[in-house]
């Protein structure tokens, strides 16, 4: 396809807006295949970028980073399993492959990660050119459910830094998208999970994903140090006051991941004697490190209802009002469509 050509695009082009702008078809170079999008999830971290809230974004940039398509064409110089016509889930993370952390299999806190739909055009246009290293190819499961493959991956990794045993009693803080994908695979691991959310139509959706009880507010019922409290706790929400509050809810020798993504300017107190008396792991989560190839199987798998996550589906020319019904919470995962525009 010519460069001459022009699609629309969903592209971060100031702060506090995005906007439907014309782009050109992207030109393959080697090592790429251009991929026709059939779902683009719209996540927290865009807004984040919306608000000039994502230092490393780039303005004039597609957003879009949870997506999958159709291989529309494939580089003569690119070497790929995949083949014209396949639908394939993509990883928006570009590693320099240099560094290292990319050398010692740390590729996602590569200091020149670069990501589709944050520092280079992605998912919510039409066409993106991805390196061919990013694609996965699927079978057996929709374009709107191969698009949940990047957030899912993102809540594997969350999972393994919860290192979840059989019979562990974990709490997950809210019941978004990555809280409710924690919920499903905390609970497919043999945990217990209690699902804490303000939300009543959430929390009725923790319950479909595995959720072992509901609550609106936690009450651990006694102290940490008597074995009151929970194993392993998830911050799904990116809030100061959540954040600080997982350390509490945490019984003594317990785990605490904060998944949720808070504003770059945000602290929080930390009492040192608490974390040091209640001998607390403080673990975090930065993307998806090696986490595509297992949540593509896992979406295939089938054990779990994932498209239920998908409450509202648009065209890309309804992107308004997607970004309204995103905005309102609503629902749970807005999808938007782009190859039907």
């Amino acid at each position: 396809m010519a460069s001459s050509e022009l699609m629309n695009a969903a592209s971060w082009e100031k702060p506090g807006a995005i906007d439907i702008v014309q782009k050109e078809v992207p030109v393959l170079q080697a090592g790429e295949v251009l991929v026709r999008v059939a779902a683009s999830g719209i996540c927290g971290t865009d807004l984040h970028i919306c608000n000039g809230e994502t230092p490393h974004a780039a303005a004039q940039v597609t957003i879009g980073h949870e997506f999958a398509g159709y291989v529309e064409a494939i580089h003569p110089e690119t070497v790929t399993s995949a083949a014209v016509g396949d639908l394939v889930a993509v990883d928006p993370n570009l590693p320099c492959h240099r560094c290292g952390f990319c050398r010692t299999k740390k590729y996602h806190l590569c200091g020149s990660l670069r990501c589709l739909g944050v520092t280079r055009n992605g998912g919510m246009a039409r066409y993106v050119a991805a390196p061919a290293e990013s694609v996965y190819v699927t079978s057996g499961i929709s374009p709107e459910v191969a698009s949940l493959a990047e957030p899912l991956s993102c809540a594997v990794h969350a999972v393994d830094m919860g290192a979840i045993k059989t019979g562990d009693r974990a709490l997950v803080i809210g019941a978004g998208p990555i809280g409710l994908m924690v919920t499903a695979l905390c609970s497919t691991g043999g945990a217990s999970v209690t699902v804490a959310e303000l939300s009543a139509m959430r929390r009725e959706r923790a319950l479909e994903f595995g959720a072992s009880a509901v609550t609106a507010a936690v009450d651990i019922g006694g102290h940490p140090t008597d074995g009151f409290g929970y194993d392993v706790v998830f911050e799904c929400v990116g809030r100061p006051e959540t954040m600080e509050a997982a350390l509490s809810y945490a019984k003594a020798g317990g785990t605490v991941v904060w998944v949720g993504v808070a504003k770059p300017d945000v602290t929080i107190p930390v009492s040192p004697f608490m974390v040091y008396r209640h001998e607390l792991t403080i673990r975090s989560t930065y993307t998806n490190p090696y986490g595509m190839e297992r949540a593509v199987r896992i979406l295939a798998d089938g054990k779990i209802a994932w498209g239920r996550l998908i409450t509202h589906t648009f065209g890309l020319d309804q992107f308004d009002e997607a970004w309204a019904a995103f905005r309102s919470g609503a629902g749970i995962k807005v999808c938007v469509r782009p190859s039907e525009d």
